[in-house]
């Protein structure tokens, strides 16, 4: 029997690349029914409208819907693909362009601007997975790439929902490392060790043998490269720290790069330019400018988990998931993006060695600050919020946090009801 897919936040200019995943992978993902759920009806109308001539050209034979329905969408779903950004590209230029002001980092998934867009998501992704517990089949996976992912994976698995997380970190080194040994992708096997976003490679395995030693004594200018790090770093670390690491080893380098136009700015440019082109009738593939919107990889990393998850095989896949003994450093509980096996059961973290201190101390403290997030996100309290920021490796001091915490929450202000609650009318 098929699948019904249900991908929440379907208007994204993603979404091409997603059903392009998922048909190249019908062997063991069946997909029957593939619904697109989002609040904006004409981003739906014009993604919709590429996503079926792809899938037309391809030959499927299944049933594409789009939906402002969330209800409709979720109704006997198999799968749940959350892909959604509350706010817009309005509301992550915000994340960029805030914290600089206070003399911190902006970005929109570390630091403050990560914590407010954690702020605005979690409780929107929490309110759909209590709608698809309800609704959907009683064995669905949500498979979650909303960022922050670490963070709204951990709100969703402390509420017992059945969720993997996932990114496009790993998928994207795999790659690197596959052809520059010239080999198959599928032969790389990487222990790729952390939080989502603050991760670092600690082995590259291909056909079972380390490379990453070898690559470090005589090729670590070329590792640095990749990260655009300094090679005295990676050289001291032993280890590849994921390219958003370089805004906590280089932070004032990244204030001082901060000047002209954020991310936000650009890929506004780009989205908009994208869907320009979707509108194109003659349109039936993705064009390669969504390569310049980043998130490389991402069907790839979404189609692989979930044909895995669907066909149970066993495979391993690095992914965000509860840690369960994989770092010994970090409770059962925490979620961490580690190698897991996957199969019909869910996503299985691998056991690993014990993190050198000077990665340790830092995931402990971001974890420390992703706990506080959560409960700010869903609780609305002012102070748990100050203290999630306090908690910030990014941030942590008082007399800023608390001004920061002012200004990210004013801006937020039409996102976030649980801080700014209406008051009833008195009768």
């Amino acid at each position: 029997m098929g699948l019904k897919i249900a991908v929440v936040g379907g208007g994204s200019t993603y979404t091409p690349e997603l059903v392009e995943g998922f048909i190249t992978r019908q062997d063991r993902l069946p997909v029957e029914e593939l619904v697109l759920l989002d609040v904006d009806a004409e981003r739906l109308r014009i993604v919709g409208g590429l996503a079926g001539r792809i899938l037309e050209r391809r030959g499927w034979g299944g049933l594409l819907s789009t939906t402002l329905d969330r209800d409709a969408a979720l109704d006997g779903a198999d799968f749940i693909v959350v892909q959604l950004r509350v706010g817009g590209q309005a509301a992550r230029l915000l994340d960029e362009t805030i914290p600089p002001r206070f003399g911190y980092v902006g970005q929109e998934t570390t630091g403050a601007g990560g914590f407010a867009k954690a702020l605005r998501t979690v409780p929107v992704v929490l309110e759909l997975a209590d709608l698809a517990r309800a609704r959907s089949a009683p064995d669905a996976w949500i498979v979650n790439f909303t960022n922050p992912v670490g963070i709204v994976t951990q709100a969703l698995l402390d509420r017992e929902h059945r969720a993997v997380g996932l990114c496009n970190v790993a998928i994207g080194f795999q790659r690197q490392f596959a052809e520059h040994f010239g080999v198959e992708p599928e032969r790389v096997e990487l222990e790729h060790v952390g939080l989502n976003h603050l991760t670092w490679l600690r082995a590259i395995r291909v056909d079972g043998d380390d490379r990453l030693p070898a690559l470090l004594d005589e090729h670590a200018d070329l590792l640095a490269d990749m990260v655009s790090m300094p090679v005295g770093l990676i050289r001291a670390l032993r280890a590849v720290p994921s390219y958003y690491l370089h805004y906590y080893y280089q932070t004032r380098e990244v204030l001082n790069d901060s000047h002209g136009p954020s991310r936000a700015e650009d890929v506004m440019k780009i989205e908009q330019e994208l869907l320009r082109m979707y509108e194109d009738p003659n349109l039936t593939e993705k064009p390669k400018l969504l390569e310049r919107r980043g998130g490389a990889y991402y069907s790839e990393a979404a189609a692989q988990l979930m044909a895995s998850l669907h066909a149970g095989t066993g495979d391993v896949q690095v992914a965000n998931v509860r840690n369960d003994g994989a770092l010994p450093e970090l409770p059962d509980t925490a979620v961490v993006e580690v190698p897991a096996r996957i199969d019909r059961t869910g996503a299985h973290p691998l056991r690993l060695a014990p993190l050198a201190p000077e990665l340790r101390g830092l995931v402990q403290e971001a974890k420390a600050y992703e706990e506080l997030a959560i409960d700010a996100a869903t609780s609305g309290d002012r102070t748990t919020a100050l203290k999630a920021l306090l908690a910030n490796p990014l941030v942590g001091q008082y007399a800023d946090a608390e001004r920061l915490l002012d200004a990210l929450l004013t801006a937020n202000h039409a996102h976030l009801p649980r801080f700014f609650p209406v008051e009833a009318p008195a009768s």
